[in-house]
């Protein structure tokens, strides 16, 4: 009875790759929108609908919310080389240029949301998994808007975006974020998705509202929410979100930021 779960990216979205998915096992199909556009994710899906056809094996469609995610924003995506031990500034001037010692953030609050000693994590470790494309900043001190941080390991950032995890601080962003609402309101209600996946889901309130949200938008009044887990906030109030959710997520990756490894485990 146990059902997989597959998210679909760059090397995942082609007819014959999403054919052996779906001969393999894969029963649900996971559209991640903290990357690319709607657009890109209807190719895919059209893509999808075909190998089922191929196929004749049936598969779901969730769609994974961004929420509160906060990044860095690096307009012209080139490599960024942070070394240990240096220092470098993390600004909402979201119009600065990314670079070894400025890194613009795309949330005008993390200044008052820190403070001095607290740990910062930036990278893309969902994508790669490896400690030379991801970061750790100490905070060092707040100035005005910007956040002075340590670098305390070697490495480089590619790409256009990285998440940026502030380890065990309360983030004052809706779970439900307007983006997130335009999206299930047009992307999701166009493909009748069978399951919302709420990121970032912190108490049972954020799954009622999504609930309100979905019942609104035409036939996704049927659709499921699983609840997503990724901060130590979510994972307090776990009893209460799992009576109001249909099912639960446990991102690891983001879980591991804020708690220790035998925690997560």
């Amino acid at each position: 009875m146990t059902k997989i779960v597959g998210t679909l990216g760059p090397r995942s979205r082609s007819v014959e790759v999403l054919s052996g998915c779906l001969k393999a096992g894969m029963s649900v199909a996971r559209f991640d929108f903290s990357w690319h556009d709607p657009e890109y994710h209807q190719e895919t899906l059209e893509n999808l609908k075909a190998a089922v056809k191929l196929t004749k094996k049936l598969c779901a469609v969730m769609l994974d919310t961004v929420g509160p995610e906060l990044q860095v924003v690096n307009k012209s995506e080139k490599a960024i080389s942070l070394e240990a031990d240096a220092t470098v500034i993390l600004t909402p001037d979201e119009g600065q240029e990314a670079s070894s010692n400025l890194l613009p953030i795309n949330f005008d609050g993390l200044s008052k949301a820190v403070k001095k000693g607290d740990t910062i994590f930036i990278g893309q470790y969902l994508f790669t998994g490896s400690e030379t494309t991801s970061v750790w900043l100490e905070v060092s001190e707040v100035q005005g808007n910007d956040v002075v941080c340590v670098i305390k390991n070697t490495a480089t950032l590619t790409g256009a975006l990285f998440t940026l995890h502030a380890s065990q601080i309360r983030i004052e962003l809706p779970t439900l974020s307007d983006k997130d609402k335009e999206v299930i309101s047009s992307w999701g209600v166009k493909n009748k998705i069978d399951f919302l996946s709420l990121s970032y889901t912190r108490h049972a309130e954020d799954v009622r509202h999504a609930r309100e949200f979905l019942s609104k938008q035409g036939d996704l009044y049927q659709t499921q929410i699983f609840a997503k887990i990724e901060n130590i906030e979510g994972l307090n109030h776990f009893d209460e979100i799992l009576q109001e959710a249909d099912g639960i997520i446990l991102s690891r990756g983001n879980l591991g930021i804020d708690l220790p490894p035998e925690k997560v485990s």
